[in-house]
């Protein structure tokens, strides 16, 4: 468990937890995968701006990797214009918090005054069908506290159900990575990616799933339910928890 940088001089006296996914390999393309760096690091110097206590888990805990693709580094260029994950790529300080991330189920979320789960490549087979996890989120959420997921990890919210039966999302407003998205991804390396696309099975579920074009920065707020597009609207997703939690 890790604490958040200096916080330019504000207190906020409220915690947030940030989980992203342990590395592991596509059982589609043989990739090594992970998170995606923006959907980290964006929400962090959100969150850590506003004065917010972070902490950074994993469900299996331990050492953390980013997706290659969301390297600004990587080889491809795909992601060269996030300098902010740059920043943290080249800072030690930043780096050591993804060295020993402590295991979810050794967390305890009273402690905490908000959830954001990272995606990236990883959730699509680490998340998926994670009951624990799915546990997790969903007595977070009904504890009315801000429950933000963003880009791939909302297919915890395909699986996700409350007490009653019903999906945590049936007749609520939210987003994830997008058909047009996943196109884009497809065709930027020439093969398919992923194992199913979220929107098209989002759309099996009595749910409004909205998204915008392809890459616009766009999350949504439905209750304490906050999601996010795709890499782009981490930060988007995070001003929404900030906000949430500032009215109380």
């Amino acid at each position: 468990m890790v604490n958040s940088d200096s916080n330019h001089g504000k207190v906020s006296g409220s915690k947030i937890l940030i989980v992203a996914a342990n590395p592991s390999v596509s059982k589609i393309t043989g990739w090594p995968v992970g998170f995606w760096a923006a959907e980290l690091t964006h929400p962090y110097w959100e969150f850590s701006n506003a004065g917010f206590e972070i902490d950074i888990v994993s469900p299996e805990g331990g050492k953390l990797e980013f997706d290659g693709y969301s390297d600004p580094e990587h080889e491809s260029g795909y992601s060269a214009d996030d300098l902010i994950s740059l920043g943290w790529k080249h800072s030690q300080k930043h780096m050591t918090l993804l060295e020993n991330t402590k295991k979810l189920s050794d967390i305890d979320p009273d402690k905490y005054d908000a959830l954001f789960l990272v995606g990236g490549q990883s959730p699509m087979f680490t998340f998926k069908d994670n009951k624990k996890l799915d546990e997790f989120v969903v007595n977070f959420y009904l504890t009315g506290k801000p429950t933000a997921l963003v880009c791939h990890a909302t297919c915890v919210l395909l699986d996700a159900k409350l007490p009653d039966g019903k999906y945590l999302v049936e007749n609520k407003k939210w987003t994830g990575f997008a058909n047009s998205e996943e196109k884009y991804a497809d065709d930027f390396t020439g093969m398919r990616i992923q194992p199913f696309w979220i929107e098209d099975e989002a759309k099996k579920i009595r749910t409004e799933f909205t998204v915008k074009p392809a890459f616009t920065p766009f999350a949504l707020q439905d209750g304490n339910l906050i999601t996010g597009q795709q890499q782009n609207s981490g930060a988007e997703a995070a001003k929404l928890v900030i906000a949430q939690l500032n009215k109380k």
